[in-house]
C-alpha cells in the first residue's frame, strides 16, 4: 500500500551520496494551462524533470525556456532535437554531457527519440534519460531494447530513465524494462499509482526506472504533496506526473 508521508528533501550527504527528486511528466506540447503546469513542477521541487511531448515546432526553445524559468528549472537537453523528450534540471546539477538521440523511423508512424545526459550531484554521478515510446506494440518493444543499450552506454555507475511508455505493467515492454531495472513505484510506492487520465485515473503508463544501486525512497503521483492541487493536475496536461525521491551513492 502506498505511503503518503512527505518525500525526503533533496540534499547531499556527508559521504558524497545525494538524495534527489526526479519528476517525469508528459506535458502535451504545453497546449493546456501552462501556469498550472509550472505550479505543479515548482511545488514538486525536482532536481531533474524528465519531460515528454515538449514543444517541437514554432519557437519551441522559447516555450520550453519559459516553462523552465517559471518552474525553477533550466533546460538540460532535448525538445524538438529529440522528437519530444526533454530534460530540465535544477541548479544543483553539474552537467558532464548531453546527447539527443533519434530512434529509427518506421514509415507511417511518429518519430521517437531520447533526451539523455550524465550529471553529478555532490559525488553522486548518474546517467539520465527521458523517453516517449511508440503506440505500436512491436515498435515499442524494439525501442525498449535500444533504450537499454543507451543506458548501458552511459558508462556511469548509476542511471535512471523515465517517461510515457504507452503500456501498462505486465505488457512486454514494461516487463522488459522492469526485469533489468527497478520500477520505482513497485519498489517504494508513494502517493497514488495511476497516471492516465487526470480526470479518470485508471492506468499506469508513465514510470520511472532506476538501476539497482540506487535506493528508491518513494515514487508515485504527487496527490497530496504540498502545493500540488487536484485542480492544477487536471488543468496542466492530459497525464499525471510521477515524482520519485532517490538516494544515489557516491561514485
Amino acid at each position: 500500500m502506498a505511503t503518503t508521508t512527505p518525500l525526503p528533501r533533496s540534499r547531499t550527504e556527508p559521504d558524497g551520496s545525494a538524495v534527489i527528486r526526479v519528476l517525469s511528466y508528459n506535458i502535451r506540447s504545453m497546449r493546456d494551462d501552462t501556469t498550472a503546469l509550472a505550479r505543479v513542477i515548482h511545488a514538486c521541487a525536482p532536481d531533474l524533470v524528465l519531460v515528454q511531448e515538449a514543444p517541437r515546432f514554432f519557437r519551441w526553445r522559447k516555450k520550453l525556456a519559459r516553462l523552465a524559468a517559471a518552474s525553477g528549472q533550466t533546460i538540460l537537453s532535448g525538445g524538438a532535437t529529440a522528437a519530444g523528450p526533454a530534460l530540465l534540471c535544477s541548479m544543483r546539477a553539474t552537467v558532464e554531457r548531453t546527447e539527443d538521440v533519434l530512434l529509427p523511423l518506421t514509415p507511417g508512424l511518429h518519430r521517437r527519440g531520447l533526451a539523455t545526459a550524465v550529471v553529478r550531484f555532490g559525488a553522486a554521478r548518474l546517467g539520465v534519460m527521458s523517453c516517449h515510446l511508440s503506440l505500436q506494440k512491436d515498435e515499442r518493444y524494439t525501442q525498449s531494447g535500444l533504450l537499454l543499450d543507451r543506458l548501458a552506454a552511459f558508462a556511469a555507475p548509476h542511471a535512471l530513465v523515465g517517461g510515457d511508455l504507452n503500456e501498462r505493467p505486465g505488457g512486454p515492454t514494461f516487463t522488459r524494462l522492469a526485469a533489468g531495472l527497478q520500477d520505482c513505484w513497485a519498489t517504494a510506492p508513494w502517493g497514488t499509482e495511476y497516471t492516465s487520465t487526470p480526470t479518470d485515473p485508471h492506468q499506469r503508463i508513465d514510470a520511472i526506472f532506476a538501476t539497482r544501486g540506487i535506493e528508491v525512497l518513494g515514487c508515485g503521483v504527487p496527490y497530496g504533496h504540498p502545493g500540488v492541487t487536484e485542480t492544477d493536475l487536471r488543468a496542466a496536461t492530459d497525464h499525471l506526473p510521477v515524482l520519485a525521491a532517490l538516494r544515489v551513492p557516491a561514485a
